[in-house]
């Protein structure tokens, strides 16, 4: 067997995803000197889609770090350089270059890579705890204690091990005189999101429409499917894409430079998520070939890596409609900016008890209200109406519109 060769490396700053051209350093896991496996995760950044671990395909000791946190690393930018790497994967990750343009190079291969990384990140942890110096872990806490003239030598941290956190530095920092406002780096995801809103108001000539519906039935038939895991929002999901299929117009994108409209043939489906980074919009693509119960597990996975800072970019691309639960706020309606370049949204406000004509009676019904902003520059008031009807009628009759898909 011939012994593998060792060398110097560096290692860049891989695509993370489809569109991202830059990501900003959150944290580094590693720090100069520190040994790394293959396929170790050694930083955390955040782009304008999600915050990403990212390993590092070769084995070796870290020479250098290339940026702190707080640095925006423009891909293929140098990211770490390790000294003596030797990297058995390198043919693994040529291939993986070859193929879909949505892979993150060095993300490992497998569950040996995970069960690798999860054995070496604590030890690193503990070694730079047990060295601790002094008792500072993060770049990002000295930097703010520099800014804000604290001492760490007279803080006492609260980390483990006496570690001094962000939030020690904050508590001995001095007040400072004739400051009343607080400003906040329009970057990373909430930049992109303003951006992308921006983008929308400026360039989609937008109108809404709405109705009231009758939703006590939609929960009777949500009660019964509970225990297969299916939900409000699997079921209003499916609605939209049976309607999608019927009013093709709003699945669909307009190419100003060529001046077309272009009507998709799959749907990706993107549902609002709020986190604890804010919210985010994760797609599940191609849902008009699940049925409605893999509708539910896929929005479930989506929401739960979202809200844990997992999910991968691959599911935050892809979508050509939106549908927005705002009802779960306490509020009854909205005009929800349509989120580009797509050609629709679907808003739905809180379920409430509401005197209803029903059955030729006034009666006490569960009623929402349902809002759709859409590009006009795609269809007129008449398909808005009739997509929106269409959900309507589903969410007062969902057992006949489900046994119709």
């Amino acid at each position: 067997m011939n012994s593998p060769v060792l060398t110097n490396r560096t290692f860049s700053l891989p695509d993370l995803g489809e569109g991202l051209t830059e990501a900003e350093i959150v944290r580094w896991h590693v720090a100069v000197g520190d040994h790394v496996a293959a396929d170790q995760v050694v930083v955390e950044v955040e782009t304008a889609k999600a915050v990403v671990d990212v390993p590092c395909p070769h084995a070796g000791v870290v020479g250098a770090l290339h940026g702190e946190p707080g640095d925006v690393i423009a891909v293929g930018a140098p990211l770490i350089a390790i000294d003596g790497a030797d990297s058995p994967h390198e043919q693994h990750r040529t291939e993986e270059r070859a193929g879909s343009g949505n892979v993150l190079v060095g993300y490992g291969t497998g569950t040996a890579a995970r069960r690798r990384r999860q054995r070496v990140r604590p030890q690193h942890a503990a070694a730079r705890t047990a060295t601790g110096a002094p008792r500072v872990l993060s770049p990002i806490v000295r930097r703010l204690a520099k800014q804000h003239g604290v001492d760490l030598s007279s803080v006492d941290g609260s980390g483990p091990g006496g570690v001094i956190l962000r939030r020690d530095v904050e508590a001995a920092r001095l007040p400072e005189p004739e400051r009343d406002e607080v400003r906040i780096p329009l970057r990373g995801l909430r930049g992109a999101v303003a951006d992308k809103l921006t983008r929308s108001r400026r360039e989609i000539p937008d109108a809404t429409t709405w109705v009231d519906v009758d939703a006590t039935r939609l929960l009777e038939a949500r009660d019964e499917l509970r225990s297969r895991g299916i939900g409000l929002l699997a079921l209003l999901a499916r609605f939209c894409v049976v309607g999608l299929r019927r009013f093709p117009e709003l699945n669909s994108s307009v190419d100003a430079e060529r001046g077309e409209i272009v009507q998709h043939r799959g749907i990706g489906l993107g549902f609002a998520a709020q986190t604890p980074r804010g919210l985010v919009v994760p797609v599940v693509r191609d849902a008009h070939e699940m049925t409605t119960a893999q509708l539910a597990e896929a929005i479930a996975h989506r929401t739960e890596r979202a809200r844990a800072g997992e999910l991968e970019p691959k599911y935050l691309t892809g979508g050509t409609f939106t549908l927005n639960n705002y009802g779960v706020f306490g509020v009854d309606g909205s005009t929800p900016i349509i989120n580009h370049p797509e050609a629709a949204i679907l808003g739905v406000g809180r379920i409430i008890d509401k005197p209803w004509a029903f059955r030729g009676e006034l009666a006490l019904r569960k009623v929402t209200q349902l809002s759709l902003t859409f590009d006009h520059r795609v269809c007129d008031g008449g398909t808005a109406g009739g997509f929106l009807r269409h959900l309507a009628d589903c969410v007062e009759n969902p057992v006949t519109a489900l046994a119709d898909v």
